[in-house]
């Protein structure tokens, strides 16, 4: 098995999306397809199903991705390892982040310990929408800023490191778009989309609930695996989304509104990492992002204060 055929099974059994491996290797889709087939007739038997919704592995490999991946990771780490000693760095800590908001929190913290802790090398990575706590569990990340609420007996939780309001994404041609703001029971009104993967029955329940406060049942659109996927079923008007209010600024588009949630608590964010394996990186890196976390609030507060009317 060549390398790049490796990596590519490797990248879609983990995205299970042509497009974003693609963009993960820097490759066109096209070849991605082609690495794909090329290692199917190498292996004599389909590794994935594909549909116009989703791509799938099949048993067969289900079986190979688990066969390959410890040894893919001990490849890699050797290598890192010995990169990284003629680069002298001793320690790598790789950190997931699940939206732009924490991604920019996550560069501060990096940006702060290159100062500090010149031997940790932080890598950085997007935590999946439909698999929130998969890749920190299978060791791939070190350490991730996570939106709460997170209840996982093997997960290790920091106190929360900032907060902000939370808004509904709704077609912009919805009667809801027109309002200054929306209640839960507003949520009656309109199908919500739900997260497709593997999410915790507790944290769909608190991002998109089934039902209202008073007992009104919200109905269900369709399932979704990213973001971009979300928004532009939200635009297209088969459904809303719960999100936090930093969306509005950071997945702005034609087609979608942006409206006040206000009966709903604040979006927190903590940091996440496996209890059993907590190391000095990432009590490192966990001081570093409260940091970094208090600075960006600071910054977005200035950035939205309504300045003092003239009384010249």
């Amino acid at each position: 098995m060549e390398r790049d055929e490796l990596e590519c099974f490797l990248l879609l059994a983990q995205e299970l999306h042509f497009g974003r491996t693609a963009e993960r290797m820097r490759l066109s889709r096209a070849r991605v397809s082609q690495l794909v087939q090329r290692l199917e007739r190498r292996v004599g038997a389909p590794l994935f199903t594909r549909t116009s919704r989703r791509v799938a592995l099949t048993a067969i490999g289900r079986q190979l991705r688990a066969d390959l991946e410890p040894h893919h990771r001990a490849i890699e780490a050797a290598l890192e390892r010995a990169a990284s000693t003629a680069r002298g760095i001793d320690t790598r800590l790789f950190v997931g982040f699940g939206h732009p908001l924490t991604g920019e929190i996550v560069l501060k913290a990096a940006e702060a310990l290159r100062v500090t802790r010149p031997g940790l090398a932080v890598e950085i990575c997007e935590v999946p929408l439909a698999d929130p706590y998969g890749l920190l569990r299978k060791g791939e990340f070190d350490v991730q800023v996570n939106e709460l609420p997170v209840r996982e007996g093997d997960l290790g939780l920091s106190p929360v490191l900032f907060t902000e309001d939370r808004v509904l994404a709704v077609a912009a041609g919805h009667p809801l778009a027109a309002r200054s703001a929306v209640s839960l029971e507003d949520l009656a009104d309109v199908p919500l989309l739900t997260i497709d993967g593997d999410v915790p029955g507790y944290w769909r329940e608190h991002h998109a609930p089934a039902r209202t406060p008073s007992g009104r049942p919200i109905a269900r659109g369709p399932a979704v695996t990213n973001m971009q996927e979300a928004l532009m079923l939200v635009a297209g008007g088969r459904g809303a989304l719960p999100v936090p209010a930093h969306t509005a600024t950071y997945h702005a588009r034609p087609g979608v509104a942006y409206v006040p949630l206000t009966d709903v608590a604040p979006a927190a964010y903590a940091l996440l990492w496996r209890a059993a394996d907590v190391t000095p990186a990432v009590h490192d890196f966990a001081r570093a992002a409260r940091d970094a976390a208090a600075e960006v609030t600071r910054e977005r507060t200035r950035r939205t204060a309504v300045p003092a009317p003239s009384l010249g």
